[in-house]
């Protein structure tokens, strides 16, 4: 049976060309390619091999009995983290004949983790993994396995528990030898979101399973794997077909270093297909290549300096000077490195002509980001330049696509936007700045099924009211005040009033304690927020809230290999509680993340995910930053304003760290 859905390829191939546009430079092809289930692996079984730090990735499967979308992504060498969302065909969503969403394919979500123990060397490399450890249980499977590489073959055995138990040669559970609890597995399913650390490893058997990959050439990948997905598995929700087979067999091709188009034959029973997009950020973002000005033999070397600066996108706000330094005042939103800075103003210093000390002051919206310039200094030196006060505005437009993933109406829904962001500096620390949306095609109209729950508050579970009037014109996505002050070092502060984001419009202020040279910073945020009307205009509907959140930051911590933020406060709906948050930032800026809140909402209040979590990144590209936020489902607890930045973001980019 050939069970690939035209429609769902054509959906596929136009969300994978949103990605493309990320896209610049990838690790070449190798032995590294998701599997069906958008784990570096064979086909439906996973290997020991890890995609390079940085590494990030979209995974599309046709398969029988599903379909499935994976987003993966490599903080580090040793780790893999995903989030996939599939599509069950032939199932119902729900058992109620009396809702017209019940009558659609079953949805699922949920989160795949592998670590690696051991890296190759005289002996195989080692990995250990989870499928589906934070969902229903759905797919809900552990292994560990070992690879070896030898020329162009790459070799597999692992043993699989749960989901990858299925094969008719097993073996006893080698952690029973250790506990009898070890021997019993739960075959129960749950509302998701719940960490069944319990179940984890458990059963009397395993399945052992291999493979092997040998790569014909830089395009070709040819895979064979004993494939020991459960047939069997007594969930009602997923039903495979009987194997014909134990074993499964197929392809991968690359037609770029950025996609791969793989094609297998599942135990003896069907065709599958898949599309698979990945990059590397962290090899693709070239080395800033400093560019330098035209001089005129007018120009002396402090004109020079600054023409040298400015084309390098470094604003130059005050130029003093001593008998031995120089002293740069300087503003700049560009470059996301400090070392790129220091790089850039060397040479614009060499190419002006001027052999002395420099010292910089940079600032952000005025705000004293980082500083060598202390009080001595500035009693010594005299006044060689100062920009003079004038206002200015900045723009951007473009094409942004806006994706809604886990719907019930469908599997995904999106649309295609232009934007515009418009910046007017009314005076150095009070800026204005706005977002608006014009839908170009979207397919938002049919966004009619309700929330399940909206306890507390409905918030943020009335998302789809907005969507279905995008196509209305023109829309207010933000209309703001900013003011940005440092009334002492290391004290900022910014206050804000306008319409904040697409659902909130409202007041506040925030706090930030951030010392130049620390790991720690601490802020405060306090909002009064009005809830939008659905039309996106300046009317409001019947909530308002204050809301106040206190936020700790602690950057690269000693053994922890993580950026922390902990949060704590009243959130939108008025629910109290705290939030996590672990992200890894790159060198060149880019940045994973993953976060979870718990409030006093409790998990039978707040249904199905149990409580709020989801993973991000942020890809600075071409001096803007690409951001996407992906939540498994929209609730209302635990929802935060969706600022347009914060203090800590705006200043730690310019801060060094040993």
């Amino acid at each position: 049976m050939l069970a690939i859905s035209s429609n769902f390829c054509k959906k596929s191939f136009f969300l994978i060309s949103i990605f493309w546009s990320f896209s610049i430079y990838s690790d070449n092809f190798d032995f590294n390619i998701y599997n069906n289930h958008g784990v570096v692996g064979l086909i439906n079984t996973p290997t020991a091999r890890f995609y390079d730090e940085g590494v990030h990735g979209i995974t599309v499967y046709d398969g029988t009995p599903d379909q499935k979308m994976t987003l993966s992504a490599s903080p580090y060498d040793w780790m893999e983290a995903s989030f996939y969302y599939t599509n069950v065909q032939d199932r119902p969503y729900c058992p109620f004949d009396e809702y017209d969403f019940c009558k659609q394919d079953l949805k699922d979500k949920g989160f795949n983790f592998k670590l690696r123990l051991k890296e190759e060397g005289v002996l195989p490399a080692i990995a250990i993994g989870l499928y589906d450890f934070a969902g229903t249980g759905l797919y809900s499977s552990e292994y560990i396995v070992a690879s070896y590489g030898i020329d162009n073959i790459d070799i597999h055995f692992g043993l699989g528990w749960g989901q990858l138990n299925g094969s008719n040669n097993k073996i006893n559970n080698p952690f029973g030898y250790f506990s009898d609890r070890f021997n019993t597995r739960s075959l129960d399913t749950g509302s998701g979101g719940n960490f069944d650390i319990n179940k984890y490893f458990t059963s009397k058997t395993v399945s052992p399973f291999y493979g092997i990959s040998y790569s014909l050439n830089n395009k070709i990948l040819l895979k064979f794997e004993r494939d020991t997905i459960d047939t069997d598995d007594p969930h009602p929700e997923l039903v495979y077909e009987k194997r014909k087979s134990e074993h499964s067999f197929g392809f991968d091709y690359s037609i770029n270093s950025n996609f791969v188009i793989g094609a297998s034959y599942e135990r003896g029973n069907y065709f599958s297909l898949k599309f698979v997009y990945k990059n590397n950020p962290k090899s693709s973002f070239k080395k800033y290549e400093y560019q330098k000005a035209e001089i005129v033999e007018e120009d002396n070397k402090y004109t020079r300096l600054i023409k040298n600066l400015e084309g390098n996108g470094i604003g130059v706000n005050k130029i003093t000077e001593t008998a031995s330094s120089i002293g740069l005042n300087l503003t700049q939103f560009v470059h996301t490195d400090i070392k790129v800075i220091e790089e850039i103003i060397s040479q614009a210093s060499s190419d002006a002509g001027i052999n002395k000390n420099i010292k910089k002051d940079i600032k952000v919206a005025n705000l004293d980001a980082y500083s060598e310039i202390d009080n001595a200094f500035e009693r010594n030196s005299k006044l060689i330049y100062e920009r003079k006060k004038t206002r200015c505005f900045d723009y951007n437009s473009g094409v942004k696509f806006r994706p809604v993933i886990a719907s019930r109406e469908s599997f995904w829904k999106g649309a295609l936007l232009l934007e515009n962001d418009f910046e007017f500096v009314i005076k150095e620390n009070l800026f204005f700045n706005s977002n608006l949306k014009y839908s170009l095609v979207d397919n938002f109209d049919n966004l009619t099924f309700r929330p399940v729950n909206t306890f507390p508050a409905q918030v943020r579970s009335d998302v789809k009211d907005y969507l279905r009037n995008i196509d209305e014109g023109i829309l207010i996505g933000r209309a703001q005040f900013d003011y940005h002050v440092t009334p002492k070092p290391n004290h900022h502060l910014m206050l804000t009033a306008g319409i904040l984001e697409d659902m909130f419009s409202g007041y506040g202020m925030e706090y930030l304690f951030f010392k130049q040279n620390s790991n720690y910073a601490f802020g405060v945020e306090l909002f009064n927020v009005r809830k939008r009307d659905y039309d996106w205009g300046f009317g409001h509907l019947d909530y308002d809230n204050v809301t106040l959140t206190s936020n700790l930051y602690i950057r690269n911590y000693g053994l922890i290999p993580f950026d922390l933020k902990i949060s704590a406060g009243e959130y939108l709906a008025g629910d109290v509680g705290g939030t996590l948050e672990l992200s890894r930032t790159l060198d060149n800026g880019v940045r994973f993340g993953a976060f979870a809140t718990i409030t006093d909402v409790s998990k039978s209040d707040f249904g199905e995910g149990s409580f709020d979590k989801g993973i991000f990144f942020n890809i600075p590209i071409y001096g803007d930053l690409i951001s996407y936020t992906w939540r498994p489902l929209t609730k209302d607890p635990g929802a935060k304003l969706i600022r347009n930045h914060n203090l800590h973001d705006l200043l730690v980019r310019f801060r060094p760290l040993d």
